[in-house]
């Protein structure tokens, strides 16, 4: 059984007694890269506000699939985006990847809600990538019960002319590797989600561009 298979059949005690168990932040892909003075790009959901609840319709408690997202600010020279998802609150010893979308065509403003899906040798402007359960598309928040409130954290990435193709089904590594020096700008986006506490419902999301 994999690790990332083992922590949804963690019981609620077990949970809270690994709460202080997290992969962190440092690991995310974003810090991985420091990119620490690269412009930004602003990303956002119509579905749920910046640091605020995902709605159960995107998590393994729904219909499980992938929110809406939408972004500007791409800068010209632009060739691709990429967009990676990570969980760095699971307890495990790296952030859990929810979702990898490469080869996102500059043209496009947006990925429309279950737009993260299996694609095969990509189609739509992108090519879906392999999740931590090592299949292509957008898998569902599914927190360990008691374990707290875990950060999904949405990375944008927009990437120059000279960065590598990557693997029409790339995993994490190979788009750390392929996007390294290669990052014009990029957007984050942190939707939260728990199990077995009290769920606060936040604002919905901010409005599309028109």
């Amino acid at each position: 059984m994999r690790w990332a298979d083992m922590l949804e059949k963690l019981p609620h005690w077990l949970g809270a007694a690994l709460g202080n168990v997290r992969a962190g932040h440092d690991k995310l892909t974003l810090a991985r890269l420091a990119l620490h003075d690269v412009p930004s790009i602003d990303l956002a959901s119509t579905a749920f506000a910046p640091g605020g609840r995902l709605p159960d319709r995107f998590t393994a408690d729904g219909e499980g699939v992938s929110p809406p997202l939408h972004w500007r600010g791409v800068p010209e020279g632009t060739a691709r985006l990429a967009l990676i998802v990570e969980d760095p609150d699971a307890p495990a010893p790296r952030p859990l990847v929810h979702a990898i979308v490469a080869a996102i065509d500059p043209a496009l403003d947006q990925l429309a809600e279950g737009a993260i899906r299996a694609d095969g040798e990509g189609s739509g402007g992108k090519d879906v990538g392999k999740n931590s359960y090592l299949s292509e598309g957008w898998l569902p928040p599914d927190p360990p019960t008691g374990h707290g409130t875990h950060d999904y954290v949405f990375q944008l990435l927009a990437l120059g002319p000279d960065a590598p193709a990557l693997d029409p089904s790339p995993g994490r590594s190979d788009l750390v590797e392929h996007v390294r020096g290669h990052v014009l700008a990029a957007g984050v986006l942190v939707g939260t989600y728990s199990r077995g506490e009290e769920a606060p419902v936040g604002p919905v999301g901010v409005a599309a561009p028109a």
